[in-house]
């Protein structure tokens, strides 16, 4: 058997069987520590590093009775992140105790803040294991270095699954709820940026039976956050024009399209701090005040991706029309700042071709004169 010494994550009982597919009963437990060393969290991370500090001593736990495949299955792991097992000793409620260890690779990850298991699992704690179960489900079909480089939008899809899970429930005229469906089984044939889930289930008909047996493909996305800047003093809106894939893929003579400000919900992030965040890196505007629009799906038959639209009250009157967007990920946005009815005029002669967009603007035109009263 191999002793194993965990310091960060792992130590969450529910994550580290999430990684070995099975409870822990079969494990012995016992507190230990790493005299020399200090752990926190690597920045920008949801996990910790573990460095060497003098006067430092970074607590963990001792696991003894791992298998082979259990230790496999946590190299699998641990290697998405580019850590690498080693040796070690660390001091046991008995002494001494020569160990194993899994390493952060050196010069990747910078430190960040000290790392508390407890506040650590209160934030992340279910949105690390649902990712978790995301990756071993990969294991034997894909290799951890291409696991890493995708993990931060298996992470992003994991929190968007928390999002929902923490939703009130929304009832529907037929009473019917997620009760109502049997699942007999996952796949996942495409993962990259997004992901492709094919799932077997039945459904409960509305004639009171199960359905047959049915294979579902569904594209898997994030949350979304959409925010339509409006200036209620000015009457002005902010649109943004940008290069579009989808439309290119459909075939569309115009790829770029005229759309509401928007953006992935980032795993650890609000809705609203993602509408801020992004107004701010697409369009160089601080937002005032966000008003909900709409929360919803943009195409529940094939697509889980989740929007939470916004209008966002802002002064326009000196913000111009200019080019914006995050060199890291090639965005070449253009915005443009026009009146309500010159906007109300693109929509009306088809030229806004988003619906994300054509909601906002005809929920906008409903509230407009009450809120350039209150302005």
């Amino acid at each position: 058997m191999t002793d194993i010494f965990v310091y960060g994550t792992l130590r969450h009982l529910p994550l580290l069987e999430t990684v070995l597919g099975r409870a822990t009963d079969h494990l012995s437990v016992s507190r230990a520590r790493l005299q020399g060393y200090r752990t926190c969290l690597a920045k920008g991370q949801a996990f910790p590093l573990i460095f060497a500090e003098d006067g430092q001593a970074a607590e963990g736990i001792l696991l003894r009775g791992l298998s082979a495949t259990d230790l496999d299955r946590l190299d699998y792991y641990e290697k998405v992140f580019g850590y690498n097992r080693g040796p070690v000793r660390v001091e046991g409620d008995g002494g001494p105790i020569e160990a194993l260890i899994w390493w952060p690779p050196e010069n990747e990850y910078k430190p960040g803040a000290d790392f508390d298991l407890e506040q650590w699992a209160d934030k992340w704690g279910r949105i690390n294991c649902r990712a978790a179960d995301e990756v071993m489900g990969y294991k034997g079909q894909k290799n951890p270095l291409e696991l890493g480089r995708i993990y931060g939008m298996i992470h992003a899809r994991a929190a968007s699954w928390v999002l929902a899970r923490d939703e009130m429930p929304v009832e529907t005229p037929s009473g019917l709820t997620e009760d109502d469906v049997v699942a007999h089984g996952l796949t996942r044939p495409y993962a990259n940026y997004f992901s492709v889930e094919e799932q077997r289930l039945q459904f409960r008909r509305f004639d009171g039976g199960l359905s047959e047996e049915v294979l579902r493909a569904t594209f898997v996305a994030t949350d979304a956050a959409l925010v339509l800047p409006y200036d209620p003093v000015h009457d002005r809106v902010l649109l943004l024009e940008q290069f579009r894939a989808g439309p290119w893929t459909r075939g569309d003579h115009c790829p770029w399209q005229i759309e509401p400000i928007a953006g992935r919900v980032d795993a650890g992030e609000s809705p609203e701090d993602c509408a801020r965040r992004e107004a701010l890196e697409e369009s160089g505007l601080v937002l005032k005040s966000l008003i909900p629009i709409h929360l919803g799906y943009a195409s529940p038959g094939c697509s889980s991706e989740f929007y939470h639209i916004y209008l966002g009250l802002a002064d326009l009157a000196d913000h111009e029309s200019d080019t914006g967007g995050m060199i890291s990920e090639d965005e070449d946005i253009r915005s443009h700042i026009l009146n309500f009815n010159a906007a109300m005029a693109l929509l009306d002669q088809g030229r806004i071709r988003v619906t994300p967009m054509a909601l906002a603007l005809n929920w906008l035109a409903r509230k407009r004169d009450g809120l350039r009263a209150e302005a």
